[in-house]
């Protein structure tokens, strides 16, 4: 009885009407205690999830190999644990497409050559449709493996996505660099830097191919799982690569290697540099004024169809706004553009335009152009819209500067001849309704009279009868 009576003696709980100061209160250090105890339980109970989930697992596993034959245990119960995860709803996408080639050390830019864009996108309709998250997610952009995912796979696990990132080689430089690798997103859209580049090129991986991709940053995030985006694949090269490349479109100051087939430094390089052929304007010129020269230059290693993809390709160059003009005497002068094709002629008053230049003597305005070439460096310059204005004194009786500006350029027929002209809207200008002319390679006959359409390419202006 005394052992019941100090137990009832002693507990508050059980003598509710003794006074309160008498009661038990809570120190601050007890306090503390016990705060500190609950938050060690906590880390004790974070610590021990990774080892009861991994005893679950292989309980779970052993039980099944009992229960089914091994050829039904295609994967492992960590993975049907995955599998059986609810499928995201939500996806991270580039807004644009990449703009290729991509060199290592030159900056990665989209498409419209702007930084990359990344946007959030909500899949779960029939169609994914932009969205939004009330609170900004953390991103950060890696390297993925080209062959990643597969073309059948529209989803994949974390572990997945992981273990197809792309890491530096040994002793190298990250494998991509920039100044905002990890970025907020806020309101369903997100820019990354416009500094970003890789350090290296994809030809030590077995798939040769690179993407950009795009992930929540690992422990930033709570709510449901937000699936990762990435870019198509592609090939990042070295960038002395670069230095190598082929302009498409070439400009007619580009070196002539610039053009298909012909390799900086390579034997027509060489061949044509020493006949004075330089670049994309002067290969151009010849093909014009003497294209069995420029083939003789270029020898028997350049094949016919070798000789059509590059000329198709120097003929698709930019042409500039210029026109030159040669004057061979006191009444005379020939309008030629920058690849030495005549526009219009001067000669004793009469200004002559397309068809009325099959009235000219073919040898004598074939030997104007040819002079032309040859003094190029001494023509005069002009404007096309400067030579329209100057013009006005010129014109013939009831002929207007108007008359100028009908319709469009028209372009060369014939897989041998000019298929893509480029030519800007002033230049077309003096261009229009035009009468398309051109060296033949085996040179006319001087005292052959007759007018021919093959004299001088280009596309000439038509007067007034």
């Amino acid at each position: 009885m005394a052992t019941k009576r100090f137990f009832e003696g002693n507990s508050d709980d059980q003598n509710p009407d003794e006074p309160p100061h008498q009661r038990f209160r809570p120190t601050l250090s007890s306090v503390i205690g016990e705060v500190v105890m609950v938050r060690n339980l906590q880390n004790l109970l974070s610590g021990l999830e990774p080892l009861l989930r991994r005893v679950v697992s292989e309980e779970v596993e052993g039980v099944m190999r009992h229960m089914y034959p091994r050829s039904m245990m295609t994967r492992s119960a960590s993975l049907r644990i995955q599998a059986a995860e609810e499928a995201p709803n939500l996806q991270l996408s580039f807004k644009e497409r990449l703009s290729i080639p991509i060199f290592t050390a030159s900056r990665i830019q989209d498409v419209n050559g702007n930084p990359l864009q990344v946007i959030l996108v909500d899949k779960s309709g029939d169609r994914s449709v932009p969205t939004s998250v009330p609170y900004p997610l953390k991103l950060e952009l890696v390297v993925l493996d080209g062959d990643f995912p597969p073309a059948d796979k529209q989803e994949w696990t974390t572990h997945e996505f992981n273990s197809h990132l792309v890491k530096e080689r040994a002793g190298k430089r990250p494998l991509i660099a920039g100044s905002e690798l990890n970025i907020s997103m806020r309101n369903g859209i997100a820019c990354l830097g416009g500094d970003i580049e890789f350090t290296d090129n994809s030809s030590w991986i077995r798939s040769r191919k690179f993407r950009v991709a795009v992930r929540v940053a690992p422990g930033t995030h709570q709510g449901p799982r937000v699936l990762e985006g990435f870019t198509e694949s592609f090939v990042v090269k070295d960038h002395r690569g670069e230095l190598y490349k082929k302009h498409h479109p070439p400009m007619l100051e580009d070196d002539v290697w610039r053009l298909e087939k012909i390799g900086k430094d390579g034997a027509f390089h060489r061949k044509l540099s020493s006949n004075g052929i330089n670049n994309v304007q002067q290969f151009l010129k010849l093909s014009v004024v003497d294209p069995a020269r420029l083939k003789e230059i270029l020898g028997i290693g350049m094949s016919e169809k070798m000789w059509e993809v590059t000329l198709k390709h120097a003929r698709s160059c930019k042409m500039e706004n210029k026109l030159y003009i040669y004057r061979p005497g006191p009444n005379c002068a020939v309008f030629l553009n920058p690849i030495c094709q005549v526009v219009r002629a001067h000669i004793n008053g009469h200004i002559l335009y397309g068809t009325d230049l099959k009235n000219i003597n073919k040898s004598y305005l074939e030997k104007l152009v040819r002079e032309a070439y040859a003094r190029w460096d001494t023509l005069e310059k002009a404007a096309p819209e400067d030579f329209l204005n100057d013009d006005a004194s010129l014109l013939t009786q009831g002929e207007t500067v108007e008359s100028h500006h009908q319709a469009p350029v028209g372009s060369y027929g014939g897989s041998s001849e000019w298929s893509t002209l480029n030519h800007n809207s002033t230049y077309a200008a003096v261009q229009e309704n035009g009468f398309p002319f051109s060296f033949s390679e085996s040179q006319p006959d001087v005292d052959n009279m007759t007018p021919s359409g093959s004299i001088i390419q280009g596309y000439l202006p038509s007067g007034p009868n």
